[in-house]
């Protein structure tokens, strides 16, 4: 029985926690769950929304499946999602982008990966104000940091099939910095011959994304390109609540969902679990646990087909009726 941290976050993270947890089990996939809390919940008790106890577990542990998290904006805590990635060093933030069963969507066949640097650009978090007038920000981009995720992107297109990889940036303005991550881009495209290179402008990516997505395959973005273009093509599947997501690093992988952690909906059982599920899905496979992976994508797929989703997907199905369908139809 292998030993996976569990952050079950907060707002709604509790409930499809216990969700995916729930479904894991029925599948026969025996997992001890090291189960942390984090975020807002934990402030008053800790004093800190991500203790160090929560770090511990996930190095200890290696794997982890994370729950959404508040993150407060405009004042309060720093994003626990930004720390653990920085703390952890989780440089590749991957996002598969998919058509699921009977979601309808204004377009079919989009099958898009997205992977981002997770590091540093802006969301280093290098800020300060110059005075009551005027703030600033520093956009950092390194090579060290761009090669890893540039042969990230085009190893994960390597192993699972993908015939192009397309690089995204805004190096026709910001000539050094874009400037180095499109550079370095070029010089690990030339280690993948068999693999097609596509360079794209964002704004030019944005427009065609919502045009014609299923000419995209594999996109390697920097950190605020990658953050704003991957919540565009979660709309083109269905929006966050079937979107999945993994920050992986040299040692650490965590597995979680992209949407917020919805406080306006905790404790009403109206929560969508599939988002992470689709990330344990994932999760699973990283491990290495193909089989199980595949039975329970395909119950999920099933339920889905047969027209049992919850409210945000336009049914009526709460979040136990959802989770129950799914342990049926395994």
């Amino acid at each position: 029985m292998r030993t996976i941290t569990l952050i079950n976050g907060d707002g709604i993270g509790p409930e499809i926690s216990k969700s995916v947890m729930d479904i894991i089990s029925a599948s026969g996939l025996e997992i001890d769950w090291d189960i942390q809390t984090a975020g807002a919940d934990v402030i008053e008790k800790e004093g800190i929304p991500l203790p160090e106890r929560v770090l511990e577990s996930v190095r200890r542990n290696k794997i982890a499946l994370k729950a959404p998290v508040t993150t407060p904006i405009g004042k309060g805590f720093r994003s626990v999602n930004v720390q653990l990635r920085k703390e952890l060093d989780l440089y590749a933030n991957l996002r598969p982008c998919k058509n699921l069963p009977n979601v309808k969507t204004r377009f079919e066949n989009v099958d898009i990966v997205v992977v981002r640097e997770n590091t540093e650009d802006l969301y280093a978090g290098i800020e300060r104000r110059i005075d009551d007038n005027t703030a600033e920000s520093i956009k950092i981009i390194t090579r060290n940091a761009s090669e890893r995720i540039c042969k990230f992107a085009f190893d994960y297109a390597a192993k699972n099939g993908r015939k192009e990889v397309c690089c995204v940036t805004k190096a026709n303005i910001m000539k050094l910095s874009d400037g180095l991550f499109l550079e370095t881009y070029r010089n690990i495209a030339q280690n993948y011959p068999q693999i097609k290179q596509r360079e794209i402008l964002v704004d030019n990516l944005c427009m065609q994304l919502v045009q014609n997505p299923t000419q995209f395959d594999v996109l390697v973005l920097p950190n605020l390109y990658g953050d704003i273009v991957s919540d565009l093509c979660a709309g083109l599947i269905g929006g966050l609540g079937v979107a999945q997501g993994a920050n992986i690093g040299t040692d650490c992988a965590v597995f979680e969902p992209v949407h917020g952690s919805a406080p306006d909906i905790k404790g009403l059982n109206k929560a969508n679990p599939t988002a992470l599920l689709l990330s344990a899905i994932e999760m699973i496979n990283f491990i290495g646990e193909k089989s199980y992976a595949e039975k329970i994508e395909k119950a999920l797929y099933k339920t889905l087909e047969a027209g049992i989703c919850t409210a945000d997907l336009g049914g009526s199905a709460s979040t136990t009726d959802f989770t129950k369908a799914i342990i049926e139809r395994l």
